[in-house]
């Protein structure tokens, strides 16, 4: 049988501030992508969102980004590869505190927004993004886009690496994403399922400028600040179930 992880990008509400659907996704997903304060999220948020991946026994990973809270993490940001490691061992060592005090250890670690993006195509800041996380634990499981040079480079290191494919986004025909939803809002939730379904069991995608582009799913990524993201995420559940496709954790699906 088919197998693979969902996940979702949680705990980015800070503050005041409340974003995305944590408790409602969690029913549906297998790994949480939780923000570590710099992006979004805060500690009362990092901890209260580690609190609900125990209870409904979801994986934690730390979702790491710019020190970019004004721009959610997605405007391009010039640092050095020795910066990026020391931002991305602070804020997995921040969530691995929290989940140390939950009896939680840290399964996976997916950086986000324009630095998950410019990791994609730059193999020094791929390689720093991975050494930081290889001196924290060498056993953690990194998300990344096919293609990329992050995969390329987590092959070389022997860290292990989940491809990851979206269901929310759009496609390009270098197996990247365009970064920020285009378009209008998500109305057919089955379509979206299907698509989702045809990346696992075909291996392919259609780009948004047309072309079929060949792609690995081995983790699926529905964002919860997606407008009817658990709407889209239930689609998803009962359309991989009708195709005998089964929802594991990304250890399963790795077979480590």
């Amino acid at each position: 049988m088919l197998k693979v992880d969902l996940n979702c990008d949680m705990g980015e509400s800070f503050g005041l501030y409340q974003l995305g659907n944590d408790e409602e996704m969690m029913q549906y997903i297998t790994s949480a992508n939780i923000a570590c304060g710099y992006h979004g999220g805060d500690p009362h948020v990092m901890r209260k969102t580690a609190e609900l991946a125990k209870k409904y026994g979801v994986a934690i990973g730390a979702h790491p980004g710019f020190p970019d809270l004004m721009g959610f993490g997605r405007r391009y940001m010039n640092c050095t590869p020795a910066e990026i490691k020391d931002y991305i061992t602070y804020q997995v060592g921040a969530l691995r505190e929290f989940a140390t005090g939950l009896g939680l250890k840290i399964q996976h670690v997916k950086p986000h927004g324009a630095l998950y993006m410019m990791a994609m195509e730059d193999e020094k800041l791929a390689r720093a993004i991975l050494e930081a996380i290889a001196e924290v634990d060498s056993n953690t499981i990194v998300f990344a886009m096919n293609h990329s040079a992050v995969v390329e480079a987590g092959q070389k290191m022997g860290i292990p690496v989940a491809k990851e494919v979206y269901s929310d986004r759009e496609h390009t025909a270098t197996g990247s994403i365009v970064l920020t939803r285009k378009g209008p809002s998500i109305q057919d939730y089955r379509q979206m399922a299907d698509r989702v379904v045809r990346m696992i069991k075909e291996g392919q995608v259609v780009a948004h400028t047309g072309e079929k582009v060949s792609i690995k799913a081995e983790t699926v990524c529905v964002h919860g600040d997606t407008p009817g993201a658990p709407q889209l995420a239930k689609a998803i559940a009962e359309a991989l179930k009708e195709n005998e496709i089964q929802i594991s954790s990304i250890q399963e699906v790795l077979g480590i």
